[in-house]
Protein backbone atom coordinates (compact mmCIF):
# COMPACT_ATOMS: atom_id res chain seq x y z
CA UNK A 1 0.00 0.00 0.00
CA UNK A 2 1.25 3.25 -0.96
CA UNK A 3 0.68 6.52 0.89
CA UNK A 4 0.33 10.03 -0.29
CA UNK A 5 2.57 12.98 0.99
CA UNK A 6 -0.49 14.13 2.49
CA UNK A 7 -1.59 11.16 4.63
CA UNK A 8 2.01 10.42 5.77
CA UNK A 9 2.56 13.70 7.06
CA UNK A 10 -0.96 13.64 8.64
CA UNK A 11 0.25 10.06 10.64
CA UNK A 12 3.99 11.60 11.55
CA UNK A 13 2.00 14.69 12.53
CA UNK A 14 -0.48 12.61 14.75
CA UNK A 15 2.67 10.59 16.16
CA UNK A 16 4.08 13.30 16.86
CA UNK A 17 1.43 14.91 19.36
CA UNK A 18 0.73 12.10 21.12
CA UNK A 19 4.58 11.53 21.92
CA UNK A 20 4.13 14.94 23.29
CA UNK A 21 1.13 14.41 25.38
CA UNK A 22 2.50 12.53 28.62
CA UNK A 23 1.27 9.53 30.07
CA UNK A 24 -1.35 9.77 32.68
CA UNK A 25 0.13 6.84 34.88
CA UNK A 26 -2.27 5.26 37.67
CA UNK A 27 -2.14 7.66 40.66
CA UNK A 28 -1.16 10.24 38.04
CA UNK A 29 -3.53 13.76 37.12
CA UNK A 30 -1.94 15.35 34.47
CA UNK A 31 -2.23 19.30 35.00
CA UNK A 32 -0.81 20.17 31.60
CA UNK A 33 -1.20 18.92 27.92
CA UNK A 34 2.46 18.39 27.38
CA UNK A 35 5.57 18.10 29.88
CA UNK A 36 8.39 20.04 29.71
CA UNK A 37 11.28 18.03 28.62
CA UNK A 38 13.84 20.41 28.55
CA UNK A 39 13.18 21.56 31.90
CA UNK A 40 16.11 22.63 34.51
CA UNK A 41 14.08 21.14 36.97
CA UNK A 42 11.34 20.83 39.44
CA UNK A 43 9.77 22.11 42.67
CA UNK A 44 7.57 19.45 44.72
CA UNK A 45 5.08 19.94 47.33
CA UNK A 46 2.24 18.07 48.80
CA UNK A 47 -1.71 18.81 48.90
CA UNK A 48 -1.61 16.88 52.63
CA UNK A 49 -5.32 16.15 51.92
CA UNK A 50 -6.90 13.75 54.47
CA UNK A 51 -8.43 11.59 51.53
CA UNK A 52 -5.44 11.50 49.41
CA UNK A 53 -2.08 12.79 49.83
CA UNK A 54 -0.55 14.20 46.66
CA UNK A 55 3.16 15.17 45.19
CA UNK A 56 2.17 18.49 42.52
CA UNK A 57 5.41 18.63 40.68
CA UNK A 58 6.10 21.86 38.46
CA UNK A 59 8.59 22.23 36.00
CA UNK A 60 11.52 24.72 36.68
CA UNK A 61 11.91 26.64 33.14
CA UNK A 62 15.65 28.15 31.52
CA UNK A 63 14.54 31.64 33.26
CA UNK A 64 13.68 30.24 36.66
CA UNK A 65 9.93 30.42 36.49
CA UNK A 66 7.22 27.58 36.74
CA UNK A 67 4.77 25.55 34.89
CA UNK A 68 2.28 23.16 36.55
CA UNK A 69 2.80 19.63 35.05
CA UNK A 70 1.52 16.77 36.89
CA UNK A 71 0.19 15.73 40.71
CA UNK A 72 0.99 11.91 41.63
CA UNK A 73 -0.78 10.21 44.73
CA UNK A 74 1.61 9.32 47.57
CA UNK A 75 -0.59 5.88 48.79
CA UNK A 76 -0.95 8.07 51.93
CA UNK A 77 -3.24 10.45 53.36
CA UNK A 78 -2.60 13.73 54.57
CA UNK A 79 -3.78 15.31 58.24
CA UNK A 80 -4.10 19.03 59.82
CA UNK A 81 -2.49 19.23 63.23
CA UNK A 82 -4.46 20.79 65.97
CA UNK A 83 -5.00 24.36 66.56
CA UNK A 84 -7.72 27.11 66.63
CA UNK A 85 -8.41 28.85 64.57
CA UNK A 86 -7.45 26.37 61.63
CA UNK A 87 -5.17 27.67 59.15
CA UNK A 88 -2.54 27.10 56.34
CA UNK A 89 0.78 25.42 57.94
CA UNK A 90 -1.17 21.89 58.94
CA UNK A 91 2.05 19.96 60.04
CA UNK A 92 3.36 23.09 61.89
CA UNK A 93 6.99 22.15 59.94
CA UNK A 94 9.23 22.71 57.46
CA UNK A 95 10.50 19.68 55.42
CA UNK A 96 7.34 17.97 54.94
CA UNK A 97 8.78 16.68 51.82
CA UNK A 98 12.44 16.67 50.74
CA UNK A 99 14.48 15.75 46.90
CA UNK A 100 18.00 14.47 46.73
CA UNK A 101 19.50 15.54 43.74
CA UNK A 102 22.65 13.67 43.98
CA UNK A 103 20.48 10.78 45.01
CA UNK A 104 17.70 11.40 42.33
CA UNK A 105 14.95 10.52 45.15
CA UNK A 106 12.22 12.56 46.52
CA UNK A 107 10.71 11.56 49.85
CA UNK A 108 7.21 12.91 51.50
CA UNK A 109 5.52 12.23 54.68
CA UNK A 110 1.79 11.42 54.78
CA UNK A 111 0.90 12.58 58.09
CA UNK A 112 -2.43 10.91 58.19
CA UNK A 113 -1.07 7.38 57.59
CA UNK A 114 1.76 7.65 59.89
CA UNK A 115 4.08 6.49 56.55
CA UNK A 116 6.67 7.95 54.76
CA UNK A 117 6.81 7.46 50.33
CA UNK A 118 9.79 7.29 48.33
CA UNK A 119 10.08 8.15 44.42
CA UNK A 120 12.88 8.12 42.03
CA UNK A 121 13.21 11.38 40.10
CA UNK A 122 14.04 11.04 36.52
CA UNK A 123 16.69 13.46 35.65
CA UNK A 124 15.79 14.15 31.97
CA UNK A 125 12.33 14.77 32.94
CA UNK A 126 12.17 15.99 36.86
CA UNK A 127 8.47 16.05 36.91
CA UNK A 128 8.35 12.24 36.16
CA UNK A 129 8.71 10.66 39.45
CA UNK A 130 7.54 6.71 40.23
CA UNK A 131 7.26 4.75 43.62
CA UNK A 132 9.90 3.67 44.92
CA UNK A 133 8.67 0.70 46.98
CA UNK A 134 5.59 1.00 48.86
CA UNK A 135 5.21 3.73 51.38
CA UNK A 136 7.16 2.60 54.49
CA UNK A 137 6.01 3.43 58.65
CA UNK A 138 7.08 6.50 60.20
CA UNK A 139 7.34 4.35 63.44
CA UNK A 140 6.05 6.96 65.32
CA UNK A 141 2.44 9.08 64.82
CA UNK A 142 2.15 12.65 62.69
CA UNK A 143 5.03 12.34 60.44
CA UNK A 144 5.96 15.99 59.84
CA UNK A 145 9.40 16.80 58.44
CA UNK A 146 12.61 14.84 56.39
CA UNK A 147 16.04 14.90 55.62
CA UNK A 148 18.22 13.26 53.31
CA UNK A 149 22.42 13.04 54.32
CA UNK A 150 24.45 14.33 51.50
CA UNK A 151 24.48 11.53 49.07
CA UNK A 152 20.45 10.82 49.34
CA UNK A 153 21.40 7.03 51.06
CA UNK A 154 20.03 7.50 54.25
CA UNK A 155 16.67 9.78 55.11
CA UNK A 156 15.29 10.43 58.73
CA UNK A 157 12.20 11.20 59.53
CA UNK A 158 10.45 13.70 62.29
CA UNK A 159 7.20 12.51 64.12
CA UNK A 160 5.83 15.04 66.22
CA UNK A 161 2.41 13.35 67.35
CA UNK A 162 1.69 11.42 70.54
CA UNK A 163 4.68 8.90 69.89
CA UNK A 164 7.07 10.95 68.76
CA UNK A 165 11.07 10.90 68.02
CA UNK A 166 13.19 9.99 65.27
CA UNK A 167 13.88 7.49 62.74
CA UNK A 168 16.18 6.59 59.73
CA UNK A 169 16.18 4.46 56.58
CA UNK A 170 18.75 3.46 54.03
CA UNK A 171 17.45 4.16 50.51
CA UNK A 172 17.34 1.60 47.94
CA UNK A 173 16.47 2.97 44.55
CA UNK A 174 15.05 -0.35 43.58
CA UNK A 175 13.31 -1.48 46.39
CA UNK A 176 12.78 1.53 48.21
CA UNK A 177 13.22 2.63 52.34
CA UNK A 178 14.14 -0.12 54.86
CA UNK A 179 14.68 0.81 58.53
CA UNK A 180 18.15 1.26 59.87
CA UNK A 181 18.72 -0.42 63.52
CA UNK A 182 19.65 1.88 66.15
CA UNK A 183 18.32 4.92 64.94
CA UNK A 184 14.97 4.88 66.35
CA UNK A 185 14.87 7.70 68.65
CA UNK A 186 12.62 9.30 71.02
CA UNK A 187 11.90 13.37 71.62
CA UNK A 188 9.79 12.45 74.93
CA UNK A 189 7.29 14.84 74.10
CA UNK A 190 4.03 15.40 75.73
CA UNK A 191 1.90 15.93 72.61
CA UNK A 192 -0.93 14.10 70.62
CA UNK A 193 -2.15 12.50 67.28
CA UNK A 194 -2.11 14.92 65.09
CA UNK A 195 -0.26 17.30 67.32
CA UNK A 196 -1.56 19.93 69.11
CA UNK A 197 0.30 23.73 68.36
CA UNK A 198 1.97 25.30 67.00
CA UNK A 199 3.59 25.70 70.56
CA UNK A 200 5.11 22.69 71.85
CA UNK A 201 5.36 21.16 68.61
CA UNK A 202 8.33 19.49 66.38
CA UNK A 203 9.53 21.88 63.63
CA UNK A 204 12.13 20.34 61.32
CA UNK A 205 14.84 17.83 60.62
CA UNK A 206 18.13 18.52 59.00
CA UNK A 207 21.46 17.18 59.15
CA UNK A 208 24.81 19.09 60.28
CA UNK A 209 26.89 20.11 57.29
CA UNK A 210 29.44 17.56 57.67
CA UNK A 211 26.95 14.95 58.19
CA UNK A 212 27.92 14.29 61.96
CA UNK A 213 24.89 15.26 63.76
CA UNK A 214 20.95 15.40 63.54
CA UNK A 215 18.88 18.09 64.68
CA UNK A 216 15.13 18.19 65.70
CA UNK A 217 13.99 21.76 66.31
CA UNK A 218 11.25 22.02 68.84
CA UNK A 219 9.26 25.15 69.85
CA UNK A 220 8.55 25.93 73.47
CA UNK A 221 5.58 26.93 75.04
CA UNK A 222 5.63 30.31 76.62
CA UNK A 223 6.82 31.39 78.55
CA UNK A 224 9.05 27.99 78.46
CA UNK A 225 11.61 28.07 75.72
CA UNK A 226 11.75 25.54 73.21
CA UNK A 227 15.07 23.56 72.11
CA UNK A 228 17.14 21.84 68.94
CA UNK A 229 17.73 18.13 70.15
CA UNK A 230 21.18 17.41 68.94
CA UNK A 231 21.92 13.50 68.34
CA UNK A 232 25.87 12.17 67.03
CA UNK A 233 25.65 10.18 63.86
CA UNK A 234 28.24 7.27 63.75
CA UNK A 235 29.90 6.20 60.31
CA UNK A 236 27.63 3.65 60.13
CA UNK A 237 24.30 5.99 60.73
CA UNK A 238 23.07 5.01 63.75
CA UNK A 239 22.10 7.76 66.43
CA UNK A 240 23.95 8.31 69.83
CA UNK A 241 21.32 6.68 72.34
CA UNK A 242 20.30 10.31 73.73
CA UNK A 243 20.23 13.54 72.55
CA UNK A 244 21.98 16.94 73.64
CA UNK A 245 19.63 19.23 74.33
CA UNK A 246 20.28 22.94 73.29
CA UNK A 247 18.12 25.86 74.90
CA UNK A 248 17.94 29.08 72.14
CA UNK A 249 20.12 32.05 73.46
CA UNK A 250 18.50 34.78 75.41
CA UNK A 251 15.17 36.02 73.84
CA UNK A 252 14.79 32.86 71.99
CA UNK A 253 11.43 31.22 72.47
CA UNK A 254 10.15 28.46 69.68
CA UNK A 255 12.90 27.41 67.42
CA UNK A 256 10.86 26.30 64.00
CA UNK A 257 12.64 26.20 61.11
CA UNK A 258 16.85 25.88 61.20
CA UNK A 259 19.07 26.56 57.99
CA UNK A 260 23.08 25.54 57.96
CA UNK A 261 25.26 28.03 58.53
CA UNK A 262 27.78 27.33 55.37
CA UNK A 263 31.13 26.99 57.35
CA UNK A 264 30.42 27.68 60.57
CA UNK A 265 28.95 24.37 63.18
CA UNK A 266 26.04 27.08 63.18
CA UNK A 267 22.00 26.93 62.23
CA UNK A 268 20.18 30.07 61.52
CA UNK A 269 16.10 29.09 63.78
CA UNK A 270 13.24 31.22 62.30
CA UNK A 271 11.31 31.71 65.89
CA UNK A 272 7.95 32.92 65.86
CA UNK A 273 8.15 34.82 68.67
CA UNK A 274 10.85 37.32 68.05
CA UNK A 275 11.85 36.80 64.13
CA UNK A 276 15.01 34.34 64.47
CA UNK A 277 18.04 32.80 66.32
CA UNK A 278 21.36 31.94 65.61
CA UNK A 279 22.72 28.67 67.49
CA UNK A 280 26.32 28.60 67.53
CA UNK A 281 26.44 24.63 67.62
CA UNK A 282 30.45 24.86 68.22
CA UNK A 283 30.62 25.75 72.10
CA UNK A 284 31.52 29.28 71.30
CA UNK A 285 29.51 32.32 72.56
CA UNK A 286 28.31 33.65 69.82
CA UNK A 287 24.57 32.71 69.82
CA UNK A 288 22.02 35.39 69.70
CA UNK A 289 18.19 35.76 68.97
CA UNK A 290 17.02 39.11 66.64
CA UNK A 291 14.08 40.58 66.52
CA UNK A 292 12.11 41.00 63.15
CA UNK A 293 10.56 44.34 63.87
CA UNK A 294 6.54 43.82 62.69
CA UNK A 295 6.77 40.22 61.83
CA UNK A 296 3.88 38.06 63.49
CA UNK A 297 5.15 34.55 62.39
CA UNK A 298 8.20 34.21 60.51
CA UNK A 299 8.71 30.20 60.49
CA UNK A 300 10.39 29.42 57.52
CA UNK A 301 14.04 29.67 55.90
CA UNK A 302 16.42 28.61 52.80
CA UNK A 303 19.88 29.68 52.14
CA UNK A 304 21.36 31.43 48.11
CA UNK A 305 24.85 30.52 47.85
CA UNK A 306 24.81 33.23 44.73
CA UNK A 307 24.01 36.29 47.59
CA UNK A 308 25.78 34.15 50.39
CA UNK A 309 22.05 35.42 52.24
CA UNK A 310 19.11 33.66 54.24
CA UNK A 311 15.58 34.23 53.03
CA UNK A 312 12.93 33.88 55.54
CA UNK A 313 8.78 33.60 55.04
CA UNK A 314 6.21 34.73 57.81
CA UNK A 315 2.85 33.53 57.46
CA UNK A 316 0.90 36.47 59.17
CA UNK A 317 2.50 39.50 57.25
CA UNK A 318 3.38 37.27 53.74
CA UNK A 319 6.64 38.96 54.02
CA UNK A 320 10.17 37.79 53.02
CA UNK A 321 13.12 39.04 55.35
CA UNK A 322 16.55 38.68 53.75
CA UNK A 323 19.29 38.28 56.73
CA UNK A 324 23.33 38.37 56.82
CA UNK A 325 25.12 36.33 58.96
CA UNK A 326 28.85 37.35 58.94
CA UNK A 327 31.94 35.41 59.90
CA UNK A 328 31.51 36.25 63.79
CA UNK A 329 28.22 34.92 63.73
CA UNK A 330 26.54 38.33 63.66
CA UNK A 331 23.24 38.54 61.90
CA UNK A 332 21.80 41.48 60.38
CA UNK A 333 18.47 42.44 58.22
CA UNK A 334 19.17 42.90 54.89
CA UNK A 335 15.74 43.87 53.68
CA UNK A 336 12.24 42.52 53.81
CA UNK A 337 9.84 41.95 51.02
CA UNK A 338 6.25 42.42 51.30
CA UNK A 339 4.01 39.74 49.41
CA UNK A 340 0.67 39.52 48.24
CA UNK A 341 -1.37 40.27 51.70
CA UNK A 342 -3.20 37.24 52.86
CA UNK A 343 -1.26 35.04 50.18
CA UNK A 344 0.76 33.02 54.28
CA UNK A 345 4.08 32.54 53.06
CA UNK A 346 5.23 29.41 54.33
CA UNK A 347 7.57 26.72 52.96
CA UNK A 348 10.21 27.54 50.27
CA UNK A 349 13.23 26.40 48.65
CA UNK A 350 16.08 28.27 46.39
CA UNK A 351 17.81 26.67 43.39
CA UNK A 352 20.39 28.04 40.99
CA UNK A 353 18.94 27.89 37.19
CA UNK A 354 21.66 29.07 34.44
CA UNK A 355 24.11 30.64 37.28
CA UNK A 356 20.80 32.53 39.18
CA UNK A 357 19.65 32.04 42.21
CA UNK A 358 15.26 31.84 42.52
CA UNK A 359 13.20 31.29 45.29
CA UNK A 360 9.97 29.41 45.71
CA UNK A 361 7.48 30.26 48.10
CA UNK A 362 4.31 28.12 48.74
CA UNK A 363 1.84 30.70 49.11
CA UNK A 364 -1.98 28.82 50.43
CA UNK A 365 -3.34 31.78 51.66
CA UNK A 366 -3.77 32.44 47.44
CA UNK A 367 -3.27 28.83 46.49
CA UNK A 368 -0.19 29.78 44.35
CA UNK A 369 3.77 29.80 44.65
CA UNK A 370 5.64 33.04 44.41
CA UNK A 371 8.61 32.99 42.55
CA UNK A 372 11.62 35.90 43.05
CA UNK A 373 14.63 35.79 41.56
CA UNK A 374 17.63 36.58 43.62
CA UNK A 375 19.83 39.41 41.61
CA UNK A 376 22.11 39.85 43.87
CA UNK A 377 22.41 40.88 48.03
CA UNK A 378 19.53 43.16 48.89
CA UNK A 379 18.04 42.69 45.28
CA UNK A 380 15.53 40.44 44.90
CA UNK A 381 13.12 40.96 42.09
CA UNK A 382 8.89 39.06 42.07
CA UNK A 383 9.07 37.04 38.55
CA UNK A 384 6.24 35.28 39.48
CA UNK A 385 3.07 34.10 40.68
CA UNK A 386 2.17 30.45 39.71
CA UNK A 387 -2.02 29.47 40.16
CA UNK A 388 -2.81 26.28 41.69
CA UNK A 389 -6.46 26.68 42.25
CA UNK A 390 -7.53 26.66 38.45
CA UNK A 391 -4.93 24.01 36.98
CA UNK A 392 -5.78 21.71 39.97
CA UNK A 393 -9.68 21.70 39.84
CA UNK A 394 -9.25 20.79 35.87
CA UNK A 395 -7.34 18.04 36.63
CA UNK A 396 -9.91 16.70 39.52
CA UNK A 397 -6.95 17.77 41.98
CA UNK A 398 -8.18 18.08 45.67
CA UNK A 399 -5.94 21.11 47.24
CA UNK A 400 -7.07 23.33 50.21
CA UNK A 401 -5.59 26.23 51.53
CA UNK A 402 -5.43 24.74 55.19
CA UNK A 403 -3.78 21.79 53.95
CA UNK A 404 -1.09 22.80 51.33
CA UNK A 405 2.57 21.79 52.58
CA UNK A 406 6.23 21.85 51.70
CA UNK A 407 8.58 23.22 49.39
CA UNK A 408 11.42 21.28 47.82
CA UNK A 409 13.59 21.77 44.13
CA UNK A 410 15.72 20.00 42.30
CA UNK A 411 17.81 20.70 39.63
CA UNK A 412 18.87 18.45 36.72
CA UNK A 413 22.96 17.88 36.96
Amino acid sequence: MQLSFAALASILAASSLVSAVPLQRRGTKMMTSKTRFNAAGAVYFITNEPSENMIIAASINSDGTLSLDRAVSTSGHGAHGITDPLGPDALFSQGAIKASAKGQVLATVNPGSNTVSLFSIDPNTPTNIQPLGDPISSEGEFPMSLAFNSDGSRLCVLNGGTVNGVICYNVDKKTGLSAMSNTLRSLGLNQTTPATGPPGTASHLVFSEDGKQLLASVKGVPPNPGMIAVWDVADDGSLSADFQAVAPPSGGLLPFSMTVVPGKNAVLSTDPGIGFDVFDLSGGNSSSAVAIDGQSATCWSSFSTKTGNFYLTDIGTSIVTEVNIDDNLKASIVKQYPQTNGSSTIDNDIATVNGKDFMYVLAPGTQSVEVLSLDAPGNAQHVQSLQISGPAKASGVTISTNNLQGMTSFIRQ
